[in-house]
């Protein structure tokens, strides 16, 4: 990993703060800001670019694992015991209050898909598999995978036929069949496995030429990879723990990246570690992401 090629450009810090676990950046084109979290805090944030701000939106009594943005522009937040909740104008509606088979675990990430549905995967906090569910636009879950490590990011391909998703705990990216009529997910094969006996993979991106940019845990660095899951270049950062990134800005050609780690700053996670950053990427754009619809 460490002998890839290095990209010329160095991460920019935006919001010094000491998150225990930072995920989840989203750009929200309707109001040109960024929402991201701190997932044990229960903490969704919204970042101002124009003004630098970074405020406080909602804060959970549990972990919130991540969120989507509906079309109305409410968010669809997933929390600790397979709670689903709705944020809109200030007030929280419950969807789905509880999942038995994700007690003792919680939501880790989450993607909308085209149909307006939402691809959330679970993290287990002690022992067992992490599940892969479908959250319909009429609140129902439909389970996809049920043997998973840990699950965590998620992506599809520009042609909307490959659905990418990260293993952290087997420290691979897997790929499947994508049906964007139906959402359906089939053919699970792992693209490419993480080079490392202690760095893992955890958010991901794909950006418009079809390439993954994948955040290293433990690792402190962004990957860059092809669809044909070969290893390309590497960014690093100054925090241990970066965890998740996504594009934005009003041509998608900002990279927004959260980090973890910041109860050990004084620690081998760095004193940025918990951190919002953003690195420009010569040459590389994203793409906006897919607005859910559920309950509307």
């Amino acid at each position: 990993m460490n002998t890839l090629p290095i990209i010329d450009t160095k991460p920019e810090l935006l919001v010094d703060l000491p998150c225990d676990t930072g995920e989840g950046p989203l750009w929200d084109d309707h109001t040109q800001t960024l929402t991201w979290n701190d997932i044990p805090a229960g903490t969704v944030y919204r970042y101002d670019p124009a003004t630098g701000g970074n405020k406080v939106i909602y804060r959970h009594d549990s972990a919130i694992g991540g969120h989507v943005l509906q079309e109305d522009g409410s968010l669809v937040l997933f929390c600790a015991e397979g709670e689903i909740l709705v944020l809109r104008d200030g007030k929280v509606e419950a969807i789905v209050k509880r999942i038995p088979a994700v007690a003792g675990s919680r939501f880790n990430d989450v993607i909308a898909d085209p149909t307006g549905s939402v691809y959330c995967g679970t993290m287990p906090l002690q022992s067992g598999p992490a599940h892969l569910y479908r959250l319909h636009t009429d609140d129902t879950l439909e389970l996809i995978w049920d043997d998973l490590g840990l699950g965590n990011g998620m992506g599809f391909s520009p042609d909307l036929t490959t659905f990418y998703h990260s293993d952290s705990h087997r420290r691979c990216v897997f790929r499947a069949n994508y049906d964007q009529q139906t959402g359906a997910v089939s053919n699970r094969s792992v693209l490419f496995n993480l080079e490392s006996d202690v760095a893992v993979p955890d958010g991901m991106t794909v950006d418009v030429n079809g390439d993954i940019w994948l955040a290293v845990w433990d690792g402190s660095c962004l990957l860059h990879y092809s669809s044909t899951g070969e290893s390309l270049e590497r960014i690093p950062f100054p925090v241990k723990k970066v965890s998740s990134i996504n594009f934005g800005g009003p041509d998608y050609d900002i990279a927004y990246v959260t980090t973890a780690g910041g109860l050990n700053r004084d620690g081998d996670d760095g004193p940025l570690a918990g951190s919002l950053f953003s690195v420009a990427i010569p040459g590389v754009r994203g793409r906006s992401d897919f607005r859910s619809r559920i309950r509307m």
